[in-house]
């Protein structure tokens, strides 16, 4: 646990969203072997640590993000991370509130582009666990459960935690763009595509 936090018991709303991981987890059908086995690994995590969904449990645990796509599939919001200094998809820790996984990617989608009006999908279109740098203190690795949107309306805002936020052509991300994230987009895409 958190030294800041050690005295501090888990809030119960954080129960509830290891269930619904669970239940999203066991669901989704994983397009590729190596989907399947980070998604096999997070089972696994779900089972064995019981504060797995709250930052201040245990340095390994889960989060929560949003791929946003314009109207036309064409574009993707992403935004400037401020201590990682590389462009990702929305998306940060779990909240005690959220009512559910979705919930929490859809909140984090909001808070860091600004966009009110997002058409979020109904499972899970990606999972991905990535260790964290230093510079991200408590956390060390994050198993990141990620679903994508339609933004139908708003322009993009900058948040507090971002150096920038912008549109970029699906075709053409920034330099560096993280593997990871390129195929969370062409899964969002495909996903949301079936939809429209």
């Amino acid at each position: 646990m958190s030294p800041a936090h050690q005295a501090e018991p888990m809030p119960e709303g954080f129960v509830l969203l290891r269930d619904d991981a669970r239940a999203a987890l066991t669901a989704w059908q994983a397009p590729t072997d190596a989907l399947e086995a980070t998604r096999a690994r997070m089972l696994d995590v779900l089972e064995a640590e019981p504060q797995c969904m709250w930052r201040h449990g245990v340095r390994t645990h889960f989060t929560a993000s949003l791929v946003v796509l314009d109207e036309s599939l064409e574009h993707v919001a992403l935004t400037l991370h401020g201590k990682a200094k590389r462009w990702f998809q929305f998306g940060g820790h779990l909240e005690a509130g959220d009512a559910s996984v979705r919930d929490a990617a859809a909140r984090e989608g909001r808070e860091e582009s600004g966009l009110g009006d997002l058409l979020v999908s109904t499972d899970l279109v990606q999972v991905d666990a990535h260790a964290l740098p230093p510079v991200f203190d408590w956390c060390r690795e994050h198993l990141d459960l990620r679903y994508a949107a339609i933004a139908r309306s708003g322009d993009l805002v900058m948040s507090d935690e971002s150096d920038d936020v912008r549109w970029w052509p699906v075709y053409t991300l920034p330099a560096g763009t993280e593997d990871s994230l390129v195929e969370a987009i062409h899964l969002a895409r495909e996903n949301l595509s079936a939809r429209t």
